[in-house]
């Protein structure tokens, strides 16, 4: 890396915290959107990188530049999106990776997700009274923290696809939390609403001034401590992570919670494995979509929404209310469907290949009405699940980010990462990093009316996610078009917008990403305030839907991949940029 990234970099965001305007809002989720930007579709010819935030998508394209391949890329953007926007990923939480090898024809994927600790109790947010712990309550401390995935993932990753040595993918990262960035308009904003992150006297040194009060957009943040655990993971690798005195330091951030103590372990550090899996994929308008299997529910559910849409033509229809009420159904099946079948796979029976089955998607599909709406749907039967009494359970989930690395060699990178939470569990390590709360993605409620819950808290289990990093490849089987987002629960229907618009409606990739968003989680249906889909509402009323109107901050990169021609979007309603060469 040059010796002047990280001060052309400074300058880049100081510009972008004076240029971005802040976007009136109602209040929201945490990680609501603090601005809105307008851009246009990046271009390039021989490779991109797309990312929530400036510096990462250009950490991205400095390795590409020096040699480095998607995997690289995307490694140095995931370190340098924990630097500068500490409130959605980082070492201290977990992610998916989707892989594709030009040179082996091959896709991967690598589960990079969070397990409980062995001393994980089901009812571990459960009051006396048998009542579930507030979710906000229940985010804040050790209790909700799980073992920390990511790194595990990277390195795995890296084994498989990388091409520079480990050590100098770190190299952005570091010196960024050394010499300091532009504290970004979105940053500033979630830190301003903070109310707990405070509390904790070392994040407190890193995010606040010395009079207590939120660091503003423009000023400049360094996390001298953070740059030192770098250092020691570039030249030890993920293994020092966990388990000497930066494991030990995890370990005792936890435990020492002075409100809500968790029961981390060094054993549970050491123990921790990222899982290769086989991704999900089905068919769409003549390519093949790909995805992460369980225990993320979004890829599957994500194709099971392509299916159930395949019938009707979205094309002739274009972006209309008749085409939302379309999508609305079929994620209101699909969701069904997630809220009662998944969960990791290792503890439960995941009738994965019954919920992509051809003829049971079909079935499915024909229960959308193209003139009124279904109301609550019913999860399905598919075939070969094993037969069990299982309850339906749906989590909050809340901040991630995404990001997008395509290399001149045509390797491809999709990957969704998080610590849950914006700012995860409000616990800093002494060695500069926040923790995940991940645990809060386990159903509260071990036990419904009886029935077991597939996504109960169990010791070494990964709870279930939403994240669907996404490759689509064309008939021939190369990719074209890779994507993912930011969300919670709501990533899946970005996804699916975001696919639609691309290859239903023809839009390119930075205007199908700025596309108002519409989702169905099997209730209401949600639409963005302020979006193009607003509109819609009293038409989708008149299908028979009950109609939300509010803030959607999805954080959708997304790249289409062509010979010779790269084009990629970012999401404008948060920071990120594509970029390329």
């Amino acid at each position: 890396m040059k010796p002047f990234f990280a001060r052309s970099a400074f300058l880049l965001v100081a510009a972008l915290a004076t240029a971005v305007p802040a976007r009136a809002q109602m209040p929201v989720a945490p990680e609501a959107a603090t601005g809105r930007s307008v851009r246009s579709t990046a271009e390039a010819t021989r490779f991109m990188t797309a990312a929530a935030n400036p510096l990462a998508a250009e950490a991205g394209r400095e390795i590409l530049r020096r040699g480095g391949g998607a995997v690289d890329a995307a490694i140095a953007m995931q370190l340098v999106l924990n630097v500068v926007e500490p409130q959605s990923s980082g070492i201290g939480g977990g992610a998916f990776i989707l892989f594709w090898s030009a040179r082996d024809k091959r896709l991967r994927s690598f589960d990079g997700r969070e397990t409980a600790p062995a001393a994980a109790a089901p009812d571990r947010f459960m009051r006396p009274d048998g009542t579930p712990v507030p979710f906000r309550e229940a985010v804040a401390g050790g209790r909700s923290v799980g073992v920390p995935g990511t790194l595990r993932a990277l390195e795995a990753a890296h084994a498989a696809g990388g091409r520079l040595p480990w050590a100098v993918l770190f190299e952005p990262a570091v010196r960024l939390a050394e010499e300091g960035f532009a504290v970004s308009p979105r940053l500033a904003g979630l830190l301003a609403r903070e109310t707990v992150l405070r509390n904790d006297p070392r994040a407190a040194a890193v995010f606040f001034e010395a009079d207590g009060t939120p660091k503003r957009a423009g000023a400049v943040l360094r996390n001298p401590a953070l740059a030192r655990t770098f250092r020691t993971l570039a030249a030890e690798g993920a293994a020092a992570l966990h388990d000497g005195p930066i494991a030990e330091d995890v370990v005792a951030a936890v435990r020492a919670h002075a409100s809500a103590p968790g029961d981390l372990s060094r054993d549970d550090l050491r123990r921790y494995r990222a899982v290769e899996r086989e991704p999900v994929c089905g068919p769409y308008r003549g390519r093949r979509v790909c995805s992460m299997g369980p225990p993320s529910s979004g890829g599957v559910a994500l194709l099971q929404i392509l299916a159930a849409l395949e019938p009707h033509d979205l094309a002739a229809l274009g972006p209309v209310p008749e085409a939302g009420h379309l999508i609305a159904e079929a994620s209101r099946l699909a969701f069904a469907d997630r809220n009662l079948h998944l969960a990791d796979p290792d503890f439960v029976s995941v009738p994965v290949e019954g919920l992509l089955d051809a003829d049971y998607l079909a079935r499915r599909a024909r229960l959308v009405d193209p003139a009124r709406s279904m109301g609550t749907a019913a999860p399905g039967d598919p075939p070969r699940r094993r037969a069990e009494p299982r309850a339906a359970s749906a989590e909050e989930e809340t901040g991630t980010s995404h990001l997008v690395a395509v290399d001149a060699e045509g390797d491809v990178v999709s990957m969704t990462t998080t610590i849950e939470d914006a700012f995860g569990s409000r616990v800093m390590t002494e060695g500069g990093f926040l923790l995940n709360n991940q645990l809060t993605d386990f159903s509260f409620r071990p036990v419904i009316d009886g029935r077991r819950v597939a996504n109960a808290l169990e010791p070494g289990k990964r709870p279930r996610s939403s994240m669907a990093p996404t490759i689509v490849f064309d008939a021939e089987g190369r990719p074209v078009l890779a994507l993912g987002s930011a969300g919670g629960a709501l990533i899946i229907g970005y996804v699916a917008k975001t696919l639609v618009a691309i290859l239903d409606w023809d839009m390119d990739p930075q205007r199908a990403a700025d596309f108002g968003n519409i989702g169905n989680l099997n209730g209401p249906v949600l639409l963005e305030a302020g979006g193009e889909t607003a509109a819609w509402k009293a038409r989708l009323e008149a299908f028979g839907h009950a109609v939300t109107t509010g803030d959607m901050t999805s954080g959708t990169q997304v790249v289409v991949i062509a010979p010779g021609r790269l084009r990629g979007g970012a999401d404008g309603r948060r920071e990120g940029v594509a970029v390329g060469d």
